[in-house]
């Protein structure tokens, strides 16, 4: 087997075994990445990959919205999240705008960060 389709059967494996709290984290980590390489692509006038990979993040977000429970009361306020980080990533690829990129990546992290913690306290497996 050659070493790309072991990674990605690794990958796919790795996924498939993941609880719902896991691929909501691995969503959360993808958006992160491909903050950071719009930010960079960016910086380097790279039009192309800093598009490609800002709208990889909206499609993230997308994904995230679409499979809100709305029974829970607490799923509005992640839409409205959500709808927000939408529109400034609309804004930051119109634009190439890094600070917009920045933002979001920001918000990103705190997310992640707060869903880590909410997994944690949950008794639920975080992956190192």
């Amino acid at each position: 087997m050659a070493p790309t389709n072991a990674y990605a059967q690794y990958a796919n494996n790795k996924v498939m075994a993941a609880s719902p709290a896991e691929l909501t984290l691995m969503l959360y980590e993808g958006a992160i990445k491909f903050c950071n390489i719009a930010e960079v692509a960016i910086e380097k006038k790279d039009v192309d990959k800093a598009h490609t990979n800002i709208i990889k993040v909206e499609k993230i977000i997308e994904y995230l919205r679409n499979t809100l429970d709305m029974s829970y009361p607490v799923a509005q306020d992640f839409e409205n999240m959500y709808s927000y980080l939408d529109r400034r990533l609309v804004e930051a690829n119109m634009r190439k705008d890094v600070e917009i990129v920045r933002e979001v990546n920001e918000h990103m992290h705190a997310i992640r960060d707060n869903w880590i913690q909410v997994m944690k306290k949950n008794g639920l497996k975080v992956p190192a």
